[in-house]
Protein backbone atom coordinates (compact mmCIF):
# COMPACT_ATOMS: atom_id res chain seq x y z
CA UNK A 1 0.00 0.00 0.00
CA UNK A 2 1.32 3.40 -0.96
CA UNK A 3 0.17 6.51 0.89
CA UNK A 4 0.27 9.95 -0.67
CA UNK A 5 1.38 12.85 1.58
CA UNK A 6 -2.16 14.30 1.45
CA UNK A 7 -3.55 11.06 2.86
CA UNK A 8 -0.95 10.99 5.64
CA UNK A 9 -1.68 14.61 6.55
CA UNK A 10 -5.41 13.88 6.78
CA UNK A 11 -4.86 10.72 8.82
CA UNK A 12 -2.55 12.46 11.29
CA UNK A 13 -5.22 15.12 11.86
CA UNK A 14 -7.79 12.58 13.04
CA UNK A 15 -8.41 11.70 16.69
CA UNK A 16 -6.48 8.63 17.87
CA UNK A 17 -9.64 6.48 17.75
CA UNK A 18 -10.25 7.45 14.13
CA UNK A 19 -6.64 6.75 13.21
CA UNK A 20 -6.89 3.32 14.84
CA UNK A 21 -10.09 2.51 12.91
CA UNK A 22 -8.52 3.49 9.60
CA UNK A 23 -5.24 1.66 10.28
CA UNK A 24 -7.06 -1.51 11.37
CA UNK A 25 -9.09 -1.56 8.16
CA UNK A 26 -6.02 -0.94 6.02
CA UNK A 27 -4.20 -3.78 7.78
CA UNK A 28 -7.11 -6.13 7.00
CA UNK A 29 -6.99 -5.07 3.35
CA UNK A 30 -3.25 -5.76 3.19
CA UNK A 31 -3.57 -9.08 4.95
CA UNK A 32 -6.75 -10.50 3.42
CA UNK A 33 -7.29 -8.32 0.31
CA UNK A 34 -10.84 -7.71 1.54
CA UNK A 35 -12.00 -4.10 1.13
CA UNK A 36 -15.35 -4.36 2.87
CA UNK A 37 -17.68 -1.39 2.28
CA UNK A 38 -16.04 0.13 -0.78
CA UNK A 39 -17.58 1.88 -3.76
CA UNK A 40 -16.14 2.51 -7.22
CA UNK A 41 -16.53 6.20 -8.10
CA UNK A 42 -15.11 6.23 -11.62
CA UNK A 43 -11.91 7.08 -13.49
CA UNK A 44 -9.96 4.54 -11.44
CA UNK A 45 -11.00 6.06 -8.11
CA UNK A 46 -12.86 4.26 -5.34
CA UNK A 47 -13.76 4.99 -1.74
CA UNK A 48 -13.66 3.05 1.49
CA UNK A 49 -16.62 3.96 3.70
CA UNK A 50 -17.19 3.87 7.44
CA UNK A 51 -20.52 4.24 9.25
CA UNK A 52 -19.16 7.17 11.24
CA UNK A 53 -18.71 9.11 7.97
CA UNK A 54 -15.00 8.65 7.28
CA UNK A 55 -14.02 8.17 3.66
CA UNK A 56 -10.68 7.08 2.18
CA UNK A 57 -10.20 7.56 -1.54
CA UNK A 58 -7.93 5.07 -3.29
CA UNK A 59 -6.92 3.61 -6.62
CA UNK A 60 -5.58 0.20 -7.56
CA UNK A 61 -2.41 0.61 -9.58
CA UNK A 62 -0.75 -2.08 -11.70
CA UNK A 63 3.03 -2.11 -11.37
CA UNK A 64 5.13 -4.83 -13.03
CA UNK A 65 2.56 -7.61 -12.58
CA UNK A 66 1.89 -6.45 -9.03
CA UNK A 67 -1.11 -4.53 -7.82
CA UNK A 68 -0.64 -1.67 -5.37
CA UNK A 69 -3.36 0.19 -3.54
CA UNK A 70 -2.68 3.94 -3.67
CA UNK A 71 -4.27 5.82 -0.75
CA UNK A 72 -4.93 9.25 -2.20
CA UNK A 73 -6.74 11.31 0.44
CA UNK A 74 -9.32 11.00 3.18
CA UNK A 75 -12.35 12.95 4.28
CA UNK A 76 -15.84 12.69 5.70
CA UNK A 77 -19.32 12.22 4.32
CA UNK A 78 -20.04 15.94 4.80
CA UNK A 79 -17.21 17.04 2.49
CA UNK A 80 -17.55 14.15 0.08
CA UNK A 81 -17.92 16.03 -3.23
CA UNK A 82 -14.99 18.35 -2.49
CA UNK A 83 -12.87 15.40 -1.35
CA UNK A 84 -13.68 13.41 -4.49
CA UNK A 85 -12.62 16.30 -6.71
CA UNK A 86 -9.39 16.68 -4.73
CA UNK A 87 -8.75 12.93 -4.99
CA UNK A 88 -9.25 13.01 -8.77
CA UNK A 89 -6.78 15.89 -9.14
CA UNK A 90 -4.21 14.16 -6.93
CA UNK A 91 -4.63 10.86 -8.78
CA UNK A 92 -4.11 12.55 -12.17
CA UNK A 93 -1.03 14.35 -10.83
CA UNK A 94 0.35 11.10 -9.42
CA UNK A 95 -0.25 9.25 -12.70
CA UNK A 96 1.44 12.01 -14.71
CA UNK A 97 4.50 12.05 -12.44
CA UNK A 98 4.92 8.28 -12.29
CA UNK A 99 4.87 7.76 -16.07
Amino acid sequence: MKRLPEFLEWLEGLPMKGQAQIEARLARIERFDHFGDAKYIGNGLAELRWKNGYRVYFAKMEDKQRQTVLLVVGGTKHGQQKDIEKARILLRRYAANSS
